[in-house]
């Protein structure tokens, strides 16, 4: 009797899950995976594209946390994954803002949280939904936020006490199979945007070593994203406070306005677990080798 593949990726903010594991959601929602996604804040201390929803912002009306928990239900309802799930429930903690502002030194902000009850949280979930596979964050968190490195620290010290008999209140012991981190490769990144050849007015491109990427030689799997890129689009379209589609569909812009590709893959680090792949390449599904549970490319 074979498992259905189970995948939790968990993440800090609503639009983090679309922006660099969209196409991987989509992927196996349609691979007949069951996927959640666990959203550890609202975003409340986002900054807001355009005039529509500019005064939910937080020294204004402060309400952008509730109406981007909207947009991630329409994201996900987008990739046709399950509806998201909120670390501690929604509004549990707040989102940090960046290091060294105000936000950060808030008591509810995510890295205030108190680590026990944090990671007990991450494991009543992990025990409940029993992933064989967890993806969350490099210990930069990609690009540094604070509440990226928090994921990754909490998301870790969860993966590896599940299997224990820590956090008896939290359910039966769970062991996760595989364990990664999303990244962007260097490699890849560059030569997506050596692609963008037109960017709408306002927009402009990256300056060398603006955005976020890893060495090639960490990468160990690569999820083909190019069946489902219209999946991730329009995801990406649904946190419209956050995100812009360019018209030609093969880039977005934060309110930054930089010019970044949609990448036709998505890559991950394997931290925990068996490289299923053959030895000659990265692995190309992230179910490969899980024991008892079918498997797919």
């Amino acid at each position: 009797m074979t498992e259905p593949q189970r995948l939790l990726l968990v993440h800090a903010h609503p639009d983090d899950e679309t922006i660099t594991t969209g196409g991987t959601i989509a992927h196996y929602v349609r691979a007949g995976a069951d996927v959640t996604v666990l959203t550890c804040s609202l975003g409340e201390e986002g900054e807001v594209i355009g005039e529509t929803w500019a005064d939910l912002v937080v020294d204004r009306a402060d309400q952008l946390g509730g109406y981007r928990i909207l947009e991630l239900h329409r994201a996900l309802a987008a990739l046709g994954c399950n509806p998201p799930r909120f670390l501690g429930g929604a509004g549990r903690w707040r989102d940090s803002g960046m290091a060294g502002t105000s936000a950060a030194r808030k008591p509810r902000a995510f890295v205030n949280a108190d680590r026990d009850e944090a990671v007990g949280a991450l494991v009543t979930v992990m025990r409940e939904l029993r992933p064989q596979v967890v993806i969350g964050y490099d210990p930069e968190g990609g690009y540094g936020h604070p509440d990226h490195q928090q994921v990754h620290s909490l998301v870790s010290e969860a993966v590896e006490v599940c299997g224990t008999d820590s956090y008896p209140r939290a359910g039966s012991p769970w062991e996760v199979s595989k364990f990664y981190w999303t990244v962007t490769g260097h490699d890849q990144l560059q030569s997506g945007l050596a692609a963008i050849d037109d960017i709408p007015t306002g927009w402009r491109l990256p300056v060398d070593g603006e955005l976020p990427s890893v060495p090639e030689s960490t990468i160990t799997t690569s999820i083909d994203v190019r069946g489902v890129l219209d999946a991730k689009r329009d995801a990406l379209r649904a946190h419209a406070t956050q995100v812009t589609v360019s018209p030609s569909g093969r880039e977005y812009a934060l309110s930054n306005d930089i010019a970044q590709p949609i990448l036709l893959d998505e890559q991950y680090v394997l931290v925990r677990g068996t490289l299923g792949a053959d030895g000659t390449g990265r692995e190309t599904d992230l179910f490969a080798g899980v024991l008892g549970c079918a498997s797919h490319h």
